[in-house]
């Protein structure tokens, strides 16, 4: 049981909900609204410049949510709760003890106390509870089904971030690459039916037609010369096991769209 991973997705995945969800009723400038302290908004912008220092070569995560504490989450769904928020993830007293709970969790993890069976068991069952709210929510909103698994994000490895919003599956990246560079994807995704997902990529128009699956939700591309166009859409796929799928290969997908340059 990988608790760390498990940890880190709920937290991500209630970041990236409730980026979506306050930034579509509070407006872009939503972060000083949501009831969090501008001393504690000013603590964020420091980590975050701190860590831009840090990996000067790297991409960073640019959107401030990221550099906000667990409990800061656990502050402004109770500050924000009337609304979607609580349409998505239901009682507030549920909710709360969750919160509570993975905060005890995950700190004892950060700080590499062994957590205990029962602990590990609490871990898993309250972090899969939340993501899959957060997808049966988005579920219903775009299909109206509970059957089918759901994107809940995905990254690539120069910054750009997918995060479902209606039915729009293509992310607009504005960069350009060259033959030879390595893009990586990290995708995390829930199954209403908790059942072992596959992940997929296809470069769209690129060397290959086919669907290339695998269990790992992290993989790596590198582009070639038949990946040269003007317009390159880079397919992410999931698919339960299951005999039905969504549509006819998978379940859910986004493309990341490259302008791929001839080699210097």
């Amino acid at each position: 049981m990988d608790i760390t991973q498990a940890l880190k997705d709920a937290e991500n995945s209630l970041r990236d909900f409730i980026s979506a969800v306050l930034e579509k009723e509070l407006g872009t400038n939503w972060i000083d609204r949501c009831g969090v302290t501008p001393e504690r908004i000013e603590q964020w912008r420091n980590r975050k410049a701190t860590e831009e220092k840090r990996q000067r070569f790297a991409v960073t995560e640019e959107r401030l949510i990221y550099y906000a504490d667990f409990y800061d989450l656990k502050a402004i769904l109770k500050k924000c709760w009337p609304g979607e928020l609580s349409v998505a993830l239901g009682d507030w007293k549920t909710i709360e003890v969750f919160l509570s709970e993975l905060e005890k969790l995950r700190d004892a993890d950060a700080h590499r106390r062994e957590l205990l069976p029962h602990q590990k068991h609490l871990a898993l069952g309250i972090s899969g509870d939340i993501r899959n709210r957060i997808v049966r929510y988005r579920s219903k909103k775009e299909m109206s089904e509970d059957y089918y698994p759901r994107l809940e994000s995905v990254r690539d490895s120069l910054g750009n971030i997918f995060i479902p919003s209606g039915e729009n599956r293509m992310l607009e990246t504005g960069m350009r690459l060259r033959p030879g560079d390595q893009i990586e994807f990290v995708v995390t995704a829930t199954d209403p039916m908790g059942e072992e997902l596959e992940f997929g990529i296809r470069p769209l128009g690129g060397r290959t037609d086919e669907i290339s699956w695998q269990k790992n939700h992290v993989f790596s591309f590198t582009m070639s010369e038949a990946e040269i166009r003007k317009k390159l859409d880079m397919q992410i796929f999931l698919r339960s096991p299951r005999e039905h799928h969504a549509y006819p290969e998978y379940d859910d997908g986004v493309a990341f769209r490259y302008e791929v340059l001839p080699a210097k």
